[in-house]
């Protein structure tokens, strides 16, 4: 049975809660346009404050999650995960709450109507009431949380939070946050009923203290530890997010509200604060833990950028589309693209752990059209060999480079820079074996031919000479007779007549089989039969014209359950799911090979690589491998 009060009463409602702000958005409306002027200001003034607060939030949580900025500011050094992000993904209920409250104050108190835009005096009596009254009052109460029937069915729903990060900070019951209105609320009220309430003291003390609850549990050491030794009292009237982190391991302690002066008056200042505040802030300037493994990534487009963590938490947990409120921040994003042309590096994105092992996601700052571009080829090259150089002076094994940045055309599938640093000592890995076992694998046994498009690519060659070994006909889609006859005279005596060259798309109108490796439009997706099933191996994923057809996803790998820490989405992938590429670095880097992946693919190590992934958790996640795995 649920605990009275532990629950919000619009839990069920889903984003339709965000309608319970309506009437004021209404009473808005109205006065806006069929009265001369605003009556009641307040409701104004309550949906501002409401948008402020959600973007104090926002930023924190920004700043959170630009590792490239805070990585060696974290507390925690463990990623928050997908289950976490589940956990709070209605933080922002405590703002409705507040809202509510706040209108119902407002019709008991008309006069808060006509308050001033500014009042010395109510700052001073409203720091006095937070000092004397708010401060202890949290304090008293959250130790009481802390009790055993109130902590087992209240309380502990915020300390599930095992990272913590600024939406955390809304993340608590219901009966909580009713305290916390109390809390915040009693300085405001006794200043405005003392006389000496404003507008500007109201908007400055909500969104300070927002502020200094994101700061708490931002994850991030931001306060210098050399303040504290230049003014030493200051460590008891400001806590920092390490002090707050420590409650959350030692939960006997540092229970304060923002100042550490109450837990010293009520002996529950955790001794080793200032010691363990100092020691993470010094080391803000040291390297943090080396990644294991990185796979470099690159952005897709514009509407894509905006899928990092960084912008909005939520929406990077869950696979990329194109939504309608993206739209709207498409020129900001786009201006940002043209600053990363003008001057940009390789940054770190994301982190897991695997193993006990640091995984890492680095993006280059280039946008799939880019790729394209003849004259940007040599400064996309260079900022590859810059991630490269630096993950190799970094100490890290495995490099794994996404899609683009190992286009064959670009650098040879990363050829180009092996061949350039004969002495790296990370291991350069484009992945594509694994990829070529992934769309092998996809196909049941029983089929005897296959039509391939993109036939005479690294992916295509390497499909095309193991599929032959099988004893499957190959149509290959090549108008080049001289690069058909090189990879045919590649494949084994007795199996070169089970390739064979086609120029047209007509030749494949009775096979149901498609491995499409070059985008192919509506039109040429026509002559196949009904019943066919498109693999597919290209970039963008060919477009679901046919009713009649099925079409395969792109090749993707699911990570091993045991993974830590991932909480965002790559690119259009499921949770936990990952390109094949990037599967091929990670299974690279477990099984601790010494060689470099680069260049034309070794079809002889197509299974090693497909034996070795399966071996270390990894799994299929197309329907077509899920059900083969049920039928054995």
């Amino acid at each position: 049975m649920v605990a009275p009060l532990s629950a919000w009463p619009w839990e069920n409602l889903g984003i339709f809660k965000y309608l319970l702000y309506g009437p004021l958005a209404a009473k808005v409306l109205y006065s806006w346009i069929y009265e001369d002027a605003i009556k009641d200001i307040w409701c104004l003034h309550i949906l501002l404050l409401c948008a402020l607060r959600g973007l104090v939030h926002q930023l924190w949580s920004s700043y959170n999650n630009m590792l490239f900025l805070a990585r060696n500011r974290r507390i925690k050094q463990q990623g928050v995960d997908f289950k976490q992000i589940d956990k709070e993904w209605d933080w922002d209920n405590f703002i409705i709450l507040q809202a509510l409250l706040a209108s119902m104050a407002c019709l008991i108190f008309p006069s808060l109507d006509g308050l001033p835009l500014w009042n010395p005096k109510g700052f001073f009596t409203l720091l006095l009431l937070h000092l004397t009254i708010s401060e202890p009052l949290f304090y008293s109460a959250h130790r009481f949380f802390h009790e055993s029937y109130l902590f087992t069915h209240y309380h502990s729903l915020h300390h599930s939070s095992s990272v913590p990060h600024p939406f955390t900070a809304g993340h608590a019951t219901f009966l909580e946050h009713l305290i916390l209105c109390i809390v915040i609320g009693i300085p405001m009220t006794g200043s405005v009923l003392m006389g000496y309430g404003s507008t500007s003291m109201i908007y400055g003390y909500v969104l300070a203290f927002d502020f200094l609850r994101c700061l708490g549990h931002s994850n991030v050491e931001v306060v210098p530890h050399e303040i504290f030794n230049k003014l030493p009292f200051l460590r008891y009237f400001l806590y920092t997010p390490t002090y707050h982190s420590l409650h959350r391991t030692e939960m006997g302690t540092n229970f304060c509200l923002f100042m550490p002066l109450f837990d010293a008056i009520g002996k529950t200042l955790n001794a080793n604060s200032w010691q363990q505040h100092k020691k993470i802030s010094s080391d803000s300037e040291k390297k943090g833990r080396v990644p294991d493994f990185v796979f470099l990534a690159h952005v897709v487009d514009v509407t894509s950028a905006m899928h990092v963590p960084f912008v909005f938490r939520s929406f990077a947990s869950i696979p990329f589309s194109t939504r309608i409120f993206l739209v709207p921040m498409w020129p900001g994003t786009f201006i940002v693209m043209l600053m990363m042309w003008a001057r940009s590096k390789t940054f770190l994105l994301t982190f897991y752990n695997l193993r006990g092992r640091l995984h890492q996601t680095w993006v280059v700052p280039r946008f799939g059209f880019q790729y394209f571009l003849p004259f940007a080829t040599e400064g996309i090259n260079k900022r590859i060999e810059e991630g490269i150089l630096r993950a190799d002076r970094m100490g890290v094994k495995v490099i794994s480079l996404a899609a683009l940045n190992k286009n064959e055309s670009l650098n040879g599938g990363g050829t180009l820079f092996v061949d350039k640093h004969p002495d790296l000592k990370v291991r350069v890995v484009h992945g594509n074996t694994l990829t070529a076992a992934v769309i092998l694998n996809e196909i049941p046994t029983d089929v005897k031919e296959v039509f391939l498009t993109g036939a005479t690519s690294k992916l295509g060659r390497a499909i095309a000479l193991y599929l032959c070994r099988r004893r499957v006909r190959v149509l290959m889609l090549t108008l080049s007779a001289e690069r058909f006859q090189k990879i045919q005279k590649e494949a084994p005596a007795d199996c070169q007549n089970y390739l064979v060259q086609v120029t047209k798309y007509h030749a494949a109108q009775n096979c149901k089989t498609w491995i499409v490796g070059k985008w192919i439009t509506p039109r040429e997706q026509s002559w196949a039969p009904s019943g066919t099933h498109f693999h597919q191996f290209v970039v963008p994923p060919i477009l679901a014209f046919r009713r009649d057809c099925t079409y395969g996803d792109l090749a993707a790998m699911r990570l091993p359950y045991d993974v830590e820490g991932l909480g965002c989405c790559e690119y259009t992938m499921e949770r936990g799911v990952v390109h094949a590429c990037h599967a091929g670095g990670v299974v690279h880097h477990l099984e601790g090979w010494t060689h470099h992946e680069v260049g034309a693919i070794d079809v002889d190590r197509i299974d090693l690589v497909w034996e070795a992934a399966l071996k270390h958790g990894l799994r299929p996640v197309s329907s077509v491998n899920i059900n083969t795995m049920k039928k054995e």
